[in-house]
């Protein structure tokens, strides 16, 4: 981490000539490639290279969807009205149309949903904005460019679903780089499977409505039906009373409330589409709410009757949403067929795709390990001095991980470092339930002792804000979930303690984990060995690549959790992690500090 990887695979992608896509994690680090790293690159280079920066249609303002959601003017809240405005003021300065330059308004504002198009309800060349289309532009500059920098998501959704436009793009490319690579399975899994939401039913009711009130006014069936199938999709929210919690399939068997849902919901759909049907020859946009009924209805079918048994069925609940997931248990063949459909130069790199000196686990998980001649990999050691920058602390006598005062046993183990440090502190949770003890108990620490430190709680603002704000004071706490481990650079001496309160082991209760354990278990492998273990060292050396970030950073990991130093797979852990001094004494690592 922090050693440059993006200048190391920047140069030959630049030299060579051909057409290359590059595919990151986040948004954040594709904007930081686009706007930092590939214009320092290129000018060093003096190479006349195009490039181009291609965002998922969700980022781009919509002419058609928002002029019709300004007129139709059915809001949530009075604040989805005022970002409307704000966005409509937006789109007439814009040239990009990306959300991202538009500071008025959040990122996760509801209001972006009024205001940009999906998949779902795009018109394509149908539309009558399609002169002065943003997603299109962007598409028309990425074919036309030589370097096009992409986010996994819209790689996948594309590959899947050949619709974000870089169906064109992967045949006429000569390299695809994947940085951050070590989010390809779970992203891939993602992708590979499929899922119907309530969100996305509540929104075709949405447009439907407002197409037919356009162009069917007089249909008032319709409009009818799409308020008896927004109550349909709201009833099976509501049939699970848990919140942003994930079950099984089985988990739900004795719920017979909820399957009585989903089956009312398949009936609505099923009236809905001969209604949608009977109207359909009278726009481009009923005609297009038809396809999507047929798609969401066909998709709610397979997840009630599944063709496949090596996918698994489990549900995910949300504040206001709940959705019905089907997940492949292994994406390696599905993987192995994309790369084998397109011969060209296939690039994975990240600092923690390997365990100790070993990459099996991921060529096995994507399919790496049956390609003829194998995969090249190479490992490069860190230009840090680590021995000298860094501390890899591990406290003693802490209680058992699941006990109920575990969480003020780490903010104790954190409380004398930040008073050491100053601040400056990263405290990263495995739970949201944790993080917020934490953070009250370190508030009550620094309050006892008068301690005018600034300390941050994730959720206080958007992730680049809170980043931002760290950044500025210089002498702050962030009390973080695990959405701070990656692609988070914070150089210098705003940053000089990295606290994690656990091993980031997946929850067992987690259903997709929960069926690729047991079905490892069948084949008569060990998957904690296997597939649990390595992908929490992943995560460790993720957190702990957080804090040496130059050559003059220093700094101290604190990893809390017991079981580094009692069970045998501790020393996997910190094997994996960069050759940092090791301490077991608060007094020598308040003294480094």
């Amino acid at each position: 981490t922090g050693t440059g990887k993006t200048f190391a695979y920047l140069v030959p992608a630049l030299l060579n000539g051909g057409k290359v896509i590059l595919s990151t994690g986040t948004k954040t680090l594709q904007d930081q490639l686009f706007n930092r790293d590939l214009p320092t690159v290129r000018g060093a280079l003096k190479v006349p290279v195009a490039v181009a920066l291609l965002k998922g249609r969700a980022n781009y303002v919509c002419h058609y969807h928002l002029a019709r959601n300004l007129v139709d003017g059915r809001f949530q809240s009075p604040q989805d009205a005022v970002h409307l405005r704000a966005i409509g003021r937006f789109l007439e300065i814009t040239r990009s149309g990306d959300k991202a330059d538009c500071p008025e308004v959040p990122e996760d504002a509801p209001a972006w949903m009024y205001a940009t198009s999906s998949r779902d309800n795009c018109l394509g060349q149908d539309c009558p904005n399609i002169k002065e289309c943003f997603v299109a532009a962007a598409r028309r500059a990425a074919m036309e460019a030589d370097v096009v920098v992409v986010n996994h998501h819209l790689f996948f959704a594309d590959v899947m679903l050949r619709d974000e436009g870089m169906g064109e793009l992967l045949p006429s490319c000569n390299a695809v780089i994947f940085d951050e690579a070590h989010q390809l399975p779970e992203t891939a899994s993602l992708f590979f499977g499929e899922s119907v939401s309530t969100a996305q039913v509540l929104e075709l009711a949405r447009d439907t409505r407002s197409e037919t009130v356009a162009a069917a006014r007089d249909c008032v069936d319709l409009i009818e039906a799409t308020r008896s199938l927004e109550k349909a999709a709201r009833d099976l929210r509501l049939a699970v009373s848990a919140e942003n919690a994930r079950f099984g399939f089985a988990q739900l068997a004795d719920n017979p409330g909820f399957h009585e849902a989903v089956a009312h919901l398949d009936d609505e759909l099923g009236a809905f589409r001969i209604l949608v049907e009977s109207q359909a020859e009278r726009s481009e946009g009923l005609a297009a709410c038809l396809r999507r009924t047929q798609e969401i209805q066909e998709r709610l079918t397979r997840w009630r009757a599944p063709e496949n048994t090596d996918w698994v069925r489990w549900v995910e609940v949300f504040s206001q949403t709940l959705a019905l997931n089907a997940t492949p248990l292994s994406i390696a063949s599905i993987f192995k067929r994309q790369l084998d459909g397109h011969p060209r130069a296939w690039i994975f790199t990240s600092a923690t795709l390997a365990v100790g000196p070993d990459f099996g686990h991921y060529c096995r998980e994507l399919g790496l390990h049956w390609l003829e001649p194998p995969p090249d990999t190479a490992l490069w050691g860190s230009p840090f001095d680590y021995p000298q920058q860094a501390i890899l602390y591990a406290p003693q006598d802490m209680p058992d991980p699941n006990s109920p005062v575990y969480p003020e046993a780490v903010a104790r183990v954190a409380y004398p470092l930040i008073r050491a440090a100053q601040g400056r502190t990263f405290v990263l949770c495995t739970a949201l339930k944790a993080m917020r003890r934490i953070h009250e108990v370190i508030a009550d620490k620094l309050a006892a002792e008068q301690l005018d430190l600034p300390l941050l709680l994730q959720g206080e603002g958007s992730r680049s804000e809170l980043l931002a704000r760290f950044r500025r004071l210089g002498n702050a706490i962030l009390v973080a979930s695990q959405s701070f481990w990656e692609g988070v650079d914070v150089p210098g001496d705003a940053l000089s303690v990295v606290v994690i309160d656990k091993l980031p082991f997946a929850p067992p209760d987690d259903p997709v984990l929960a069926a690729r354990i047991e079905h490892l278990q069948k084949s008569g492998r060990n998957p904690f060995m296997e597939y649990q273990l390595p992908r929490a060292v992943i995560n460790v050396k993720q957190g702990a690549g957080r804090l040496i970030r130059t050559e003059r950073d220093r700094g101290v990991l604190a990893i809390c959790d017991p079981r580094m130093l009692s069970k045998p797979y501790g020393r996997r852990v910190w094997q994996s992690l960069p050759p940092m001094r090791r301490s077991k004494v608060e007094a020598e690592v308040v003294a480094f500090l």
